[in-house]
């Protein structure tokens, strides 16, 4: 459902990036979910790493993360921040400003808000690792406005508050040397909002699932119950074909959803991660009706060898290789998609899996998804570390390591 976070072996680090002055930057430390797991290994990869943070709660953060200098900013001692931490975006620019990272060769931003916002000297290389562009500032932003349940106070602050952070926002990004990408629909988020170019580099993801030689006949979704998440659409459209769901998560939007269930949808709320992978292992496939940067929740299905029923929009693209009707299918297919955001559209994608349902070959599903194993990241990362810093060494007039050296690593 998130990216994984531990690692049985510790990434090696090369040689050439040993002695090399490394930050990294990230927004917050607080709940350990999602970015924040990417970021801790970003964290293992360079053990030399300090770690800059606009807040953080460090009771809840992993001992291998302690390891690191960590530097908070002035948001860290304003009382209950860690609560409202998302009521105090037009005070994150200037606390991210006030870092000072002068000292560093490398500095590498793990951005989905401002993180990328520091400022950094001539010398240092900037690379900014983008899970995505503030989304409520920017393409959702009129959703966030009007379908949030804020009041018109609260609707008129937060719209002056945004408009002045997305000015901000657009600025900042030039301060960024290099760009990556977690997707290529974030990609094309970053060249349309910023205009700016990236490098496609997929987050490590969990892919140890196992398959099960049951399968029982239930659809599964694995969500937040947030309103951007379209899990309405999912329930009712298998409440209209009369179909088993069952609901793992909890969120704001449950007591909504629940009214629209029918008796053939179950309500699992949050469960143990050994009850999460015999859910994965057991459904018919993974239900995934939202837009999202990439799609982790698909690919952790698909490592149980589960197909998945997916919005045939944003990071999906990059994980589900879809069957539609009138194809020949083969062993390379791992799901369906639907083409519209309606309940009439993912119901049609429902009767087209059944109709192929016994097609998909679990085996090729799992292989299928290994690449977005943590080892996959490793080598990724840190061969496109290397070859940006020697990059912009060279646009600077210098190099910490020779090319010869660089060549062979690479």
């Amino acid at each position: 459902m998130t990216s994984e976070a531990t690692s049985t072996q510790l990434p090696r680090i090369p040689n050439e990036l040993k002695n090399l002055r490394i930050a990294i930057v990230h927004f917050w430390f607080l709940n350990g979910l999602g970015a924040e797991r990417v970021t801790r290994i970003l964290a293992q990869m360079f053990p030399q790493a300090d770690i800059f943070a606009l807040l953080a709660n460090a009771d809840a953060m992993p001992e291998d993360l302690k390891q690191h200098k960590l530097t908070t900013s002035f948001a860290q001692k304003i009382p209950f921040a860690q609560r409202y931490h998302r009521h105090l975006m037009p005070l994150y620019p200037l606390a991210l400003e006030q870092f000072d990272l002068r000292d560093y060769d490398i500095v590498i931003s793990a951005e989905t808000g401002p993180a990328k916002g520091v400022l950094t000297g001539t010398q240092t290389c900037h690379i900014c690792f983008c899970h995505s562009p503030m989304r409520y500032i920017w393409d959702m932003y009129q959703q966030y406005r009007y379908e949030t349940g804020l009041s018109g106070l609260e609707r008129l602050i937060f719209s002056l508050s945004a408009h002045y952070v997305r000015q901000w926002d657009l600025g900042s990004a030039q301060r960024v040397d290099y760009f990556i990408a977690i997707s290529n629909f974030v990609a094309s988020r970053i060249a349309k909002f910023y205009g700016r170019e990236s490098t496609v580099i997929h987050p490590p993801l969990k892919v140890d699932g196992y398959i099960s030689d049951q399968i029982d006949d239930y659809y599964l979704v694995v969500s937040r119950l947030v309103e951007y998440k379209r899990i309405d659409l999912a329930i009712e459209a298998c409440s209209r074909l009369g179909r088993r769901l069952n609901v793992v998560g909890d969120g704001e939007q449950y007591k909504h959803l629940k009214k629209l269930a029918g008796p053939s949808v179950k309500f699992l709320g949050f469960i143990s991660d050994q009850e999460l992978r015999e859910q994965f292992a057991h459904c018919r496939a993974l239900i995934f009706p939202g837009e999202e940067d990439l799609g982790a929740t698909p690919a952790e299905a698909q490592s149980f060898g589960r197909p998945v029923i997916g919005f045939g929009r944003g990071g999906i693209l990059d994980v589900v290789r879809p069957y539609r009707p009138g194809q020949q299918f083969n062993r390379e297919h791992t799901g369906v998609y639907f083409d519209k955001p309606s309940v009439e559209s993912l119901c049609e994608a429902l009767l087209t899996f059944e109709s192929v349902q016994d097609e998909f070959s679990p085996q090729s599903i799992q292989a299928g998804i290994q690449s977005f194993c943590q080892e996959r990241f490793h080598e990724e990362m840190y061969k496109y570390v290397l070859a940006k810093y020697s990059e912009f060494q060279v646009s600077c007039g210098g190099s910490r390591f020779s090319h010869r050296d660089l060549a062979l690593t690479l």
